[in-house]
């Protein structure tokens, strides 16, 4: 298996892996993909900081390495961690792009699929505003489902599962509120590609 670029026909929606459709920030938590790795794997996260508040800057700041741990007391256990995520869905829809595609970013930590470890290899990460308590909202949906098809257009997705289903016990997002109808009629991808996984 080979590391492809986006495929041709979507060469409109891409640049070096970075989606036209989206805000650039570039974050420094990243690396290359092992050689040979494709994107076969779209991981869906919920993301609040602190949990429950939306609109802040807290989850930018982690991603590009500047959040102030005491900023708030729960952020005291996040001091010097190193994560990023591709893609950021804001409660209003506003889309932010932190690392290209064609780069590992650092969102799904000690997980497997498929029996292979090391998500993060294969995949791309996609962070909702949201947390379990609550209902993710009408415009996330609607910037999620262009860039599942933008995605799935570009790379060799073989599949969508959730933070959860890569991490079971480690990991509860994107949470019971997730509408995974809405992603089987997005992606058109078939029943097995999609939780719960086998």
């Amino acid at each position: 298996m080979r590391t492809d670029p986006p495929r041709a026909s979507a060469a409109a929606l891409f640049e070096a892996g970075w989606y036209r459709h989206a805000l650039r920030r570039d974050s420094p938590h990243f690396d290359p993909r092992p050689a040979g790795s494709a994107v076969e794997l779209i991981v869906l996260h919920g993301i609040s900081l602190p949990e429950g508040a939306f609109g802040t800057e807290h989850v930018d700041a982690l991603f590009m390495g500047r959040l102030d741990p005491g900023a708030h007391a729960d952020f005291e256990a996040l001091r010097g961690l190193r994560v990023s995520s591709h893609f950021l869905i804001r409660r209003d829809g506003e889309l932010t792009q932190y690392v290209s595609c064609e780069q590992r970013a650092w969102h799904a930590g000690v997980s497997s699929l498929w029996g292979r470890e090391r998500c993060n290899d294969f995949s791309v990460g996609i962070e909702l505003e949201g947390c379990d308590a609550l209902a993710y909202a009408a415009p996330q949906y609607e910037s999620l489902g262009a860039l599942l098809g933008a995605l799935l257009e570009a790379y060799p997705v073989r599949a969508i599962a959730g933070h959860s289903d890569i991490a079971p016990g480690r990991k509860t997002d994107p949470g019971p509120h997730f509408d995974w109808d809405f992603v089987r009629r997005a992606s058109a991808l078939p029943d097995a590609a999609l939780p719960p996984f086998a």
